[in-house]
Parts: structure tokens; C-alpha cells; sequence
């Protein structure tokens, strides 16, 4: 598959366009922010829905006690902050108030990873992925695009349980068309090949487009997976994949322990041992930067993933 650029746009402005909407389809739909109304993109919303929004200042664990609370009157809560502050901040209380309780809470987080870029390592959060993941009962979602972040955010709703919906800051291409289905769970194949296999999720999908395009000009077939649902992972999707061209590569903005490359590692050590080569952020603290210097010094850069895959395959 051909895929073009639409235009650029940042995610988060996906999520704030897909919570307008679904808050138009569903009035149980409420939204709460932890004083980053403009940050989150969620403007719109809290025009056409004053009634339905609670602003909870620079208080994100009380943002996420009151949301669990909301869900037992059948609310369907939209908490909205950075996510450094989704997650870490308020481990304990999605623990205990959300994810132990079984509570229909979605935990929406803006400025992940080092797109992030010149607010440096104290916001770039690089390890939620892997929190979010363990906890038992969460569905974590990392979506490419703005169109797929929009899909998404709609799509959680009729979702019954926790989510994690994380997205970014910077604006980056958006490559997936308005009407493609999002289905919580289930992979997307962007491109098929039969040499090596590429998963790649959230802003790494566009570079590892890129990347199959540059491998298909040496000869080498790469099939391209997005994996937007971390968790549940795609298990079939993986193992299809995995089993035809007998050699993965994984491309995430995230630390390499506890992200999308630790679960599909899992999954073949488990079913179908094979080399497995992970573009990720190595065990370091992010740095002040723009987000196209950090990619690069970290090594999620087009290049890095093209790299990673003439390594899968020279080790068939």
C-alpha cells in the first residue's frame, strides 16, 4: 500500500476533535483536565459542553479519584493531561481507584516521549507505555496519526473498562484516511512483504514507512504492521507476520524496557524464536531538544530502523 501525506497535524488536536465529537454522540461522555484546557485541545469541548466539563486545576490524583467516582453514576470520563502527569504522578490512584476497581476510566495523556522535545527529561516520559501496560485490566492505545488519534478517542467510549490513550505535541504527518476503521485490538498491515517485519506505533509508524521504501530500494522486502493497541496486543497479526518473513524489527518512542519490543518478544520466545531487532530509547533519560535532534541522538530516526532491519535479516 501507497501511503501519502495529507497534511501535518498534531495528535493531541486529533484527540480534541474526536472528544468534541463523541461527546455529541454520547451524553454520558464528561471531561476533566488538570488545568491544560488549551494544551489538550480540549476547547471545543468545553464550549458545546460547559456542563460536562470539571476543571480540577494542578490536582491530576483528585482528577483521577473523581473520575472513577463519575463512572459508578454511568459517566464516561475523559481525564486530560500531560502524560508524565497521567501516569506517573498518579500511579497509585489508577492502581487502586481505576484499575483495580474495574472503573470505565480514559486516561487520556498529551506530550509523550521525546517529541516532547525542548521541555526536556522531566516531561518527556519515556517509560508509561510500560506502566500502563501492567496494570491488569488496561487497554493501552498509542495511535499514529491525527485521523487514527481522533478515530480512537471515539472508539474508547464504547469501550467498557480503563484505557490508556496516549499522543504528542509536535506535528507530524497524517497519513491514514478519515473513514479507516479503528478496531481496539486489531493491527493495521500498511504494507506487505515477505523479508523482515516491522512494528512499529504511534509517531515511529511514519519513519518506518519511510524505512520500508529505503529497504525496498536495496532489495529488501519489509512488511509494515501498525501495532496502535499495545495492549491487548494483536497476537495473531504478530505471529502472521512473524511466521512468513522469520525476522521482526519493533520502532517505539519509548524505553525498550516495557514497550511494544518487550511484548512482541514475549509473544515469540513464547510461539516462534526468531531474531528480533528493537529501535527504542536505551535505559537513558531524555535531554532538552527539538523533537528531529532527539530522534536522531536517541536513534529512532528512519535511518536507525532501516539499520535495524539489515541486522534482523542478516541473522535468519
Amino acid at each position: 500500500m501507497e501511503l501519502k501525506v495529507i497534511n501535518y497535524q498534531d495528535t493531541r488536536s486529533g484527540f480534541g476533535a474526536g472528544l468534541l465529537e463523541v461527546g455529541k454522540k454520547n451524553e454520558k461522555v464528561v471531561a476533566l483536565c488538570a488545568d491544560l484546557i488549551g494544551s489538550l485541545k480540549m476547547d471545543a469541548f468545553v464550549k458545546e459542553f460547559p456542563e460536562r466539563f470539571f476543571q480540577m486545576g494542578i490536582s491530576e490524583a483528585h482528577m483521577i479519584g473523581m473520575a472513577a467516582g463519575l463512572t459508578i453514576g454511568g459517566y464516561i470520563p475523559y481525564t486530560g493531561t500531560f502524560a508524565n502527569f497521567s501516569t506517573g504522578r498518579v500511579y497509585d490512584q489508577i492502581r487502586q481507584a481505576v484499575a483495580y476497581s474495574e472503573k470505565n476510566v480514559k486516561i487520556c495523556a498529551s506530550h509523550a516521549g521525546l517529541t516532547l522535545g525542548e521541555d526536556g527529561a522531566t516531561h518527556q516520559i519515556l517509560e508509561d507505555i510500560g506502566l500502563m501496560k501492567m496494570m491488569p485490566g488496561m487497554t493501552v492505545i498509542v495511535p499514529c496519526d491525527y485521523n487514527q488519534t481522533k478515530a480512537a478517542t471515539i472508539a474508547i467510549a464504547d469501550h467498557e473498562g480503563p484505557v490508556y490513550l496516549r499522543f504528542g505535541r509536535p506535528k507530524v504527518p497524517n497519513f491514514t484516511t478519515e473513514d479507516r476503521p479503528f478496531i481496539i485490538g486489531k493491527a493495521d498491515v500498511l504494507c506487505e512483504g515477505t523479508d523482515v517485519s516491522i512494528f512499529a506505533a504511534g509517531h515511529m509508524v511514519w519513519k518506518a514507512y519511510e524505512a520500508v521504501n529505503q529497504l525496498r530500494e536495496e532489495g529488501i522486502s519489509a512488511e509494515l504492521i501498525n501495532i496502535h493497541t499495545i495492549k491487548p496486543l494483536d497476537v495473531e497479526a504478530v505471529m502472521l507476520s512473524a511466521s512468513k518473513t522469520k525476522c521482526v524489527v519493533t520502532a517505539e518512542e519509548h524505553q525498550m524496557n516495557g514497550g511494544l519490543g518487550d511484548s512482541i518478544a514475549q509473544v515469540l520466545s513464547r510461539n516462534l524464536p526468531l531474531p528480533v531487532e528493537m529501535v527504542a530509547v536505551k535505559d537513558v533519560f531524555g535531554q532538552s531538544g527539538t523533537p528531529e535532534e532527539l530522534m536522531a541522538v536517541y536513534g529512532l530516526d528512519t535511518s536507525d530502523i532501516v539499520a535495524a532491519a539489515k541486522r534482523a535479516v542478516a541473522r535468519k
